[in-house]
């Protein structure tokens, strides 16, 4: 866009047309037609972006190996062993900073494109509904990391994160609660679901499918588990197909890429960390066992990675040949997964022992293939919970569950690792499972309450 500014701008010196005179200023960002606003959301180096540091707080990764604790940055170090705060007071924090230029940018599109020229009516209610759907993403990504899990009892009054609807730059930076911002999702969502096609042409565009899935996230982190296999259900109507890991033992060059990946509902990846090998905790090598294909096609040994290590990483993003590009958007496997809780919870074992055997089935080998059987509601609820560590292994998804799943008794952990000879110990329900802000935003900003 300054790159077509400033050729104007050239031309009216060099011809000095008045036709020239009528022009935006140099440094004014001006859209007007609406496939500028298309172009926007298209741009994947923002819009795709989802959570990272995630994956070093959860207990799927386990820095076993000296030279990996010694190679950890200290960002990185500090999110692993749960401190206070994560950054200096100049360091910027990738998630934090990429989600919130999300939500500027879908700001400025449901700001303008209505209004923008030379596009059809349907087509912009289209990206005003797209726009809607990606700030509701990155307003769940940011409620989960950076505020409490929420709890019907105390989400009126527990602090969320700013909430910023509009493209005003200087607008108060005061945290909206966690059920302020829970609503705001739910409504950005339920808003764009008329004008949103039922599957996207590419997976980095939101569609119906991909907007229940994000309700079904967030009415499951709600507790709602009437609400969360609803939605699951609806996005499972649109869009079912899974992978069938079978068909990559014996030619993992037919890996799919992320964006050609039928599996996946809305891509969205890690924000522009470099991971050199995430090593895996042992607990969760032995859940998944060597017959699993997730183990077989997604782990390697460390000496597989640069540099190497000893113990075990995690592989599944180097099929994809697309660098550091660890995917955590919603997949139709995590609407599955989600609809396996729900049924748990409501005593419908057979119903979540069925979906899980379904996606199990695809991902062992027929030889090596065992069906659950149906047993308790609380024995499906456990399997389910392991099927989900299974599946999201190395995404960062797993700090979430831990997060939220504190809130059951029979799921509520005490986590310790060691580093650097120090051990390090997180609780149930510590506030140490809620991210810091950053303190360079408070210096800037401090209408922004820490978190305690």
């Amino acid at each position: 866009m300054k790159r077509v500014i400033y050729l104007m701008a050239a031309l009216l010196v060099v011809t000095g047309c008045r036709k020239y005179v009528e022009i935006d200023q140099i440094g004014t960002r001006t859209f007007k037609y609406t496939s500028d606003y298309r172009a926007i959301l298209d741009n994947n180096n923002i819009m795709e972006g989802g959570i990272s540091l995630s994956i070093y707080s959860g207990d799927d990764t386990r820095l076993l190996d000296s030279s990996k604790q010694v190679g950890l940055t200290d960002i990185n170090a500090n999110a692993y062993t749960w401190q206070p705060q994560y950054w200096s007071d100049i360091q910027g924090d990738v998630d934090w900073e990429k989600l919130y230029k999300i939500i500027y940018t879908c700001n400025e599109v449901m700001n303008g494109v209505l209004t923008s020229e030379k596009g059809t009516e349907d087509d912009k209610k289209q990206l005003y509904a797209e726009a809607l759907v990606h700030r509701a993403y990155s307003y769940w990504c940011l409620v989960s990391l950076y505020a409490k899990q929420y709890d019907a009892a105390t989400a009126a009054t527990d602090p969320g994160v700013p909430l910023l609807l509009t493209p005003d730059l200087f607008a108060s930076l005061k945290r909206a609660s966690v059920a302020t911002v829970y609503n705001q999702i739910i409504s950005d969502v339920k808003e764009a679901i008329p004008a949103l096609p039922d599957l996207p042409d590419y997976n980095t565009r939101p569609a119906k499918s991909a907007a229940y899935a994000i309700l079904a996230r967030t009415y499951l982190g709600m507790r709602d588990f009437a609400n969360a296999k609803h939605y699951a259900d609806l996005s499972l109507s649109i869009q079912s197909d899974i992978l069938d890991l079978r068909q990559y033992t014996t030619n993992i060059a037919a890996f799919p890429y992320r964006l050609n990946d039928k599996e996946v509902i809305f891509s969205k990846i890690v924000n522009g960390f470099t991971f050199q090998g995430i090593q895996l905790d042992t607990a969760l090598l032995s859940l998944l066992g060597d017959k699993d294909l997730r183990y077989t096609l997604f782990v390697r040994p460390g000496a597989s990675f640069f540099p190497a290590f000893t113990g075990y990483g995690y592989w599944r993003y180097r099929y994809s040949r697309e660098g550091n590009a660890i995917a955590n958007g919603p997949t139709v496997a995590e609407m599955m997964l989600v609809k396996a809780e729900c049924a748990a919870r409501e005593n419908d074992v057979n119903t979540a022992i069925d979906l899980l055997n379904t996606l199990r089935e695809k991902r062992f080998a027929a030889a090596d293939y065992t069906a659950l059987q149906a047993g308790t509601a609380a024995d499906a609820l456990n399997s389910v919970v392991n099927e989900r560590r299974r599946e999201f292994f190395g995404t960062g998804l797993r700090w979430l569950d831990q997060k939220r799943l504190n809130k059951d008794a029979a799921f509520a952990a005490t986590v310790t690792r060691r580093f650097k000879g120090v051990d390090y110990t997180l609780e149930p329900n510590s506030n140490r499972y809620v991210y810091p802000i950053g303190q360079k935003y408070i210096l800037l900003n401090p209408e922004i309450e820490q978190n305690p």
